[in-house]
């Protein structure tokens, strides 16, 4: 199976072509593409016709997949799969995050054994908005004066879904929020795969950096904010029909742009969990 790699950014991102994601994918085509992700953090796979099966499969390749706390937004079929969407049925929302704009997060950055990877399918999409941003938090992270990086070394910040959900979401139900309080995390990153740091917060969930006074600690999670989304560490992706898209959730962090909510959107997600002896995060 021969493909070809395009980069998508100068610092991250590749688009891998000539893939068919529903054939069958020999080890030594699943070693490359784990490289490839580890380097780039972020595939795209584009004109893919995935059916749930074939997105649950692939994934599972890569990791244990998660079943989402939001069960009622899940494929009933497939609930490995999340869905990610405006449409209702019968009265009844199908999908999470809607029409409107969704800032800057990591996924499950509130979990204590969080997401190291999603993979993301465009099955319905709007005639203009709902694009998806990235941000590469290890060019951030690197590129952080000596200075700061000395101040966020061995710190830990409070991670915050209902924090979240106030700002993009619906609210969870009372089994949910049990199973999500706030958590503390590193704010260095070191990726349990490849062993490069990035910084691990973002504006819609990071609430309070430990140890730190309230207002030193607000001035330097938005100096960081701001810092992490300049454009030389973003990539921008409008989506087609058939994208799939993999991403590295140990190293990047995304939004989303809103869009008509006369029009339909659909988006079914997997989520990809570390090994069992890397889950916690340092």
């Amino acid at each position: 199976m021969a493909f070809e790699v395009r980069k998508l950014n100068p610092t991250f991102g590749a688009e891998v072509l000539g893939i068919d994601l529903t054939k069958e994918i020999t080890a030594d085509i699943l070693d490359k593409f784990k490289s490839l992700w580890a380097e780039h953090q972020l595939l795209l796979f584009r004109g893919q016709s995935l059916e749930e099966k074939d997105a649950v499969a692939f994934s599972g390749l890569l990791g244990e997949l998660e079943i989402h706390v939001r069960r009622e937004y899940l494929s009933p079929e497939n609930p490995e799969i999340l869905y990610v969407s405006n449409m209702k049925v019968d009265g009844k929302a199908i999908g999470i995050l809607s029409d409107t704009e969704v800032g800057w997060h990591y996924d499950q950055i509130y979990l204590p054994r969080p997401a190291v990877g999603s993979l993301l399918y465009a099955v319905t999409l709007p005639t203009n908005g709902g694009q998806t941003s990235f941000a590469d938090m290890s060019a951030a992270y690197e590129s952080l004066s000596d200075d700061i990086k000395a101040t966020l070394k061995g710190r830990k910040a409070v991670q915050s879904y209902e924090a979240f959900n106030n700002q993009y979401s619906v609210p969870t139900n009372s089994d949910q929020k049990k199973r999500t309080p706030d958590i503390e995390q590193p704010v260095i990153r070191t990726h349990p795969i490849s062993g490069r740091k990035a910084l691990y917060i973002c504006p819609g969930m990071t609430t309070q950096i430990v140890g730190l006074p309230e207002d030193e600690s607000r001035d330097l999670l938005d100096y960081l904010f701001d810092w992490s989304v300049k454009p030389e560490f973003v990539y921008n992706h409008n989506w087609a029909h058939g994208d799939a898209l993999l991403w590295d959730n140990a190293a990047t962090m995304h939004r989303r742009e809103p869009f008509d909510g006369d029009e339909e959107r659909l988006m079914k997600r997997t989520t990809i969990l570390p090994p069992a002896d890397l889950a916690v995060p340092v």
